[in-house]
């Protein structure tokens, strides 16, 4: 026996997204019921949508159409001349400034819907992000796409071997870095947590303490021009990999209100491939294979030295595999109580 087919009364909101995940790390593309965008660029469509709408962020991030580690991206109109389209980021607490995983995944994105052509070699395709123009390839092989990767923008070291004095752990050391978004990087071991599934509420707990401390106690966390990107976004936890795993380092970061990356996470990859450059243990067409706290992996690089805002800067190249799990269209009842969604963490 079948239901009969069921047709939402026009009242009612339609929001159309494309599910995917990025080696682990899941992705909401909005494609389409948005409300039209305004502004002249991304961080002009981000605050329209932040100060109008930020109702449909919860309602998609948040339960009962997602949950607390959701993550989304609203496609918009390219604001460059060169750019295929933009983008801007959604999450738990609110709005990112640069994000990997969803670089990854849009890039495969393009090519799987034909929006870029899919040939044999790298497919390029460039996307406006808050944080700045994008360059991303799609790698093709035997006609089926093998991973993606983007060479993000400037990333940077702001100060090495800080210390910050964080409750209920006492002084935690840390580098701070900006790869399209400010972290705090910390030795799991100096933090005395261990970087696997089981230390999931560990790394929640001590990941969002040292967060709150770091922007509590420094000035540094500073965007050369953009004041919108002046945030700490998380806190990254770095370790050894897996012992049977092939990996260089494992990275878990604690980011927005609590989320976990279940990816390396593309902008924090960035981000500690500018450490290492500074610290002289990568150079200039070197690779380091970073995994997650699931063992998924990303290739992070530097691809070339540059400077950013008085910054001795970097641009990394970071790649990885993304895959579609879904398509949806969700509806918000008017008149239902929880439709604007509601979160427990």
């Amino acid at each position: 026996m079948q239901f009969p087919l069921f047709q939402a009364p026009d009242s009612w909101r339609k929001i159309t997204t494309l599910d995917m995940h990025t080696e682990g790390e899941p992705l909401r593309v909005i494609m389409s019921g948005f409300p039209e965008l305004e502004g002249k660029n991304i961080l002009d469509y981000r605050a329209f949508v932040r100060d109008n709408w930020d109702v449909l962020r919860t309602a998609l991030m948040w339960e009962p159409r997602g949950h607390a580690d959701m993550y989304g991206a609203v496609i918009t109109p390219p604001v460059s001349p060169e750019a295929d389209f933009g983008t801007f980021f959604l999450h738990n607490e609110g709005y990112s400034t640069m994000c990997g995983h969803a670089i990854i995944a849009l890039a495969t994105l393009a090519a799987e819907t034909g929006l870029i052509k899919k040939e044999e070699g790298d497919n390029p395709v460039t996307i406006d992000t808050p944080a700045g123009l994008v360059k991303a390839f799609v790698r093709v092989k035997f006609g089926e796409i093998q991973s993606a990767y983007f060479q993000n923008v400037p990333s940077y070291v702001v100060a090495l071997d800080q210390e910050v004095e964080v409750e209920g752990m006492g002084k935690v050391r840390y580098d701070l870095a900006f790869g399209g978004a400010f972290y705090a990087y910390v030795k799991a071991e100096d933090a005395g947590v261990g970087l696997g599934g089981k230390d999931f509420r560990d790394l929640i707990d001590k990941g969002m303490r040292i967060k709150r401390a770091v922007m509590g106690s420094s000035e540094l966390v500073k965007h050369p021009f953009e004041e919108d990107l002046s945030f700490l976004y998380g806190t990254i936890f770095i370790g050894e990999p897996d012992e049977e795993s092939m990996a260089d380092s494992r990275n878990v970061c604690v980011f927005a209100e609590g989320e976990v990356d279940r990816s390396p996470t593309g902008t924090g990859v960035s981000g500690r491939m500018a450490i290492h450059h500074a610290r002289g243990e990568v150079e200039v067409g070197e690779q380091m294979l970073i995994e997650s706290i699931l063992g998924t992996q990303f290739w992070g690089s530097v691809i070339e030295e540059t400077t950013f805002g008085g910054f001795r800067a970097i641009i990394p190249q970071v790649e990885g595999r993304a895959f579609i799990t879904g398509k949806h269209e969700f509806l918000i009842d008017p008149r239902d109580p929880l439709g604007d969604g509601f979160i427990l963490r």
